[in-house]
């Protein structure tokens, strides 16, 4: 399996620990990535919040890069990268003057025709469940784990959605080939902020600690995401969101990436660990429990 890779800003910075779990983890499992070449930024929300014809050109120009490079298919972890570049190769597929203004920023044609994939896609669908479990070296049993989605990943349901749009399940299965639980909580799909972190401080850390208290009342010990922006508001802002409120323990927010890696016996430092606010140290502790008994690397 070989992808087109594009990183996006967020894991060339602050997400580093994602960029580095899932570099570490598809090639673990036999997953080639190649970076787009000369990759631009996706413009994320500034862009498509303040120009629309911005928004929609500069992912295809990476889309282009990526089919001139050979590649049928691109592969995003950044779910808001995920989330532009899917929504620009719907526009230009449904909306000749939207292709056409693209065509002149970029001074290229593209139809569309290059696949845009979120890891999750390619992990669950590509490589598959029962691939996974076999690989697992340190399964990670009994560690109760709350999937959370996020919206970018879901919605709209017409231009992203690659599982069920409001209750989607392919991370819980992959919570699942580690050996662990995935908990049922019914915020899974509900937003974390997103960029609204440093404009809306305050309405992120609201947002942050009703999620991080439901999933405590669900019982999980972790949180897993696949999107840097949650992963930030929930793991970076936790202390913060935490103050005058209801007391509760602290929950680590991991990259579904490094939950993975670590059951596959990739060493912690190789996944970004100690990059996390939150210690996941309760996480790798069940890791290195099984890891004496299996072999697992530490």
């Amino acid at each position: 399996m070989n992808y087109a890779f594009f990183p996006g800003c967020s894991l060339e910075s602050t997400a580093w620990d994602y960029d580095r779990s899932t570099r570490g983890v598809c090639e673990a499992l036999d997953i080639e990535l190649t970076d787009i070449p000369d990759w631009v930024c996706c413009g994320s929300t500034p862009a498509h919040a303040s120009n629309g014809s911005l928004a929609v050109a500069l992912p295809v120009l990476n889309l282009q890069k990526a089919r001139a490079a050979g590649f049928p298919e691109v592969l995003a972890a950044c779910a808001s990268c995920y989330a532009r570049l899917r929504s620009a190769n719907h526009k230009v597929c449904n909306d000749p003057m939207e292709r056409e203004r693209a065509r002149r920023v970029t001074e290229n044609t593209y139809d569309g025709d290059v696949r845009v994939r979120h890891i999750l896609d390619v992990l669950f669908n590509d490589v598959g469940v029962k691939e996974i479990r076999k690989r697992i070296r340190s399964p990670l049993e009994g560690l109760r784990v709350a999937s959370y989605y996020g919206c970018l990943l879901s919605r709209p349901r017409e231009v992203v959605a690659f599982d069920d749009a409001e209750h989607p399940t392919c991370m819980d299965e992959l919570v699942k080939a580690t050996g662990a639980m995935a908990v049922d909580w019914p915020y899974k799909t509900e937003c974390c902020g997103a960029s609204l972190s440093i404009s809306r401080t305050a309405v992120v850390n609201r947002l942050g600690y009703r999620l991080l208290s439901m999933a405590h009342r669900a019982g999980a010990e972790c949180i897993v995401v696949a999107c840097s922006l949650c992963q930030l508001n929930l793991d970076f802002r936790q202390p913060e969101a935490r103050k005058n409120q209801n007391p509760i323990p602290d929950l680590p927010v991991l990259y579904i990436t490094q939950l993975l890696g670590l059951a596959l016996g990739l060493p912690s430092k190789e996944l970004g660990l100690d990059g996390l606010t939150v210690s996941a140290e309760p996480v790798s502790a069940r890791r290195a429990a099984a890891g004496s008994i299996r072999g697992g690397r530490q």
